[in-house]
Parts: structure tokens; sequence; C-alpha cells
């Protein structure tokens, strides 16, 4: 799975303030079937966006209009729980480049690397920062810049570092999975291989 280049991202934020989100609650287990990655996003967060009727829970971030673009900020411990990769394949298939959070689940987290979504580890006082400055303005605008491993709150002009895999931030860069990335160095592998046959 070939996945889009990630070099700079300037956005708005969906805010989700709750901690210990588990990946049962990001892509419910009964939606699970599909072997594709395409379509989980409608299933994002399912119990917690759709009553049983189908219709969409007032208050919920994402059915909030003023909420949206490419970064969700949630609290930390997020991604506990099973180690299903569809948590990571809703995330991004509803249109989510980054997550940020105080903390992640050691599996989500890679799973997440692995699918083209960038998750962002801050500290508690960072992470406070960001749910303020959307309180205040739900436009809010951030910036994420993967080259110099930071992340700015823009209105106000803090700024923080994340630490990234070298590896997984090369395939982030060059839109790579890791097919594509032992792909991208087969002359290197071909070379190797005829100077130990």
């Amino acid at each position: 799975m070939s996945i889009p280049k990630f070099t700079r991202l300037t956005t708005t934020a969906c805010p989700l303030n709750i901690e210990n989100i588990d990946t049962d609650q990001i892509i419910p287990a009964r939606f699970l079937k599909a072997v594709e990655r395409k379509g989980f996003g409608d299933n994002l967060f399912r119990d917690w966006r759709y009553d049983e009727s189908g219709g969409r829970i007032a208050g919920f971030p994402l059915n909030d209009a003023r909420y949206g673009g490419e970064i969700l900020v949630a609290a930390k411990n997020f991604g506990c729980g099973s180690s299903r990769e569809h948590a990571a394949w809703a995330i991004f298939d509803y249109g989510f480049r980054v997550v940020v959070s105080s903390f992640f689940a050691d599996i989500f987290k890679n799973n997440a690397l692995n699918n083209g979504l960038l998750p962002i580890q801050v500290s508690e006082d960072f992470e406070r920062k960001i749910f303020a400055a959307i309180e205040a303005d739900p436009a809010a605008r951030f910036e994420v810049d993967l080259p110099a491993q930071t992340f700015t709150i823009l209105s106000t002009g803090e700024k923080t570092s994340f630490a990234i895999d070298g590896y997984k931030k090369e395939c982030l860069l060059n839109g790579f999975d890791d097919v594509d990335y032992l792909l991208s160095i087969g002359d290197e592998i071909a070379r190797y291989e005829a100077a130990h046959a």
C-alpha cells in the first residue's frame, strides 16, 4: 500500500479530550470483517458518533461542525486495548494524518506509523495548551513539520519537538510502506546478494 508523502502540514484540529481510548472504541469489533483498508472511516468512533437508530450524537467532537482538519488531539493513553491494525486504518480513512496524545499504546503507535498516520507524543502540559487553543478558537491552526520534528500552535507560536524512529520517518517522507521501501533499495539488495552469493 503506497501512502501519501508527508512533509509539513498546516491545518485545524479536532479535540477528543478523553483518556484511555481503546481500539474497540476507535473501531468496534463488529466492523472488522472487511479485508481492504477502505471504508473504515465511516465507522470511526461509531458508538460515540451515532445512536442506535443511526442518528448523529450531538456534542461528540467529530459531529461538531466547528471542528475539522487533519489532526486528532486525544488525551493520554490513546490506542490501548487490542492490537487491531484497523484502528489506524479507520483514523486514516476518516481523513486524519496526525494523532496527538501525551501517551500512546506501543502497538497502536507502530500500526499508525505503518499505515501513513503520524502519532505525535507531547507532554501533558503542551497537550493542555493545544486543547486550550482549540477551546479559545475552534478554527485554530497548527503546523506539523516532520523533517524538523516539531509541532507548533500557530496562534501562540509555542512549539515542541517530537520523537520518531528514523526508518519510519524516512518512510513517511517518501510515502513508503515497508514493501515500497524494500523496492526502493532493490539495487542495493541485489548488489549485496551478488557479493555474498
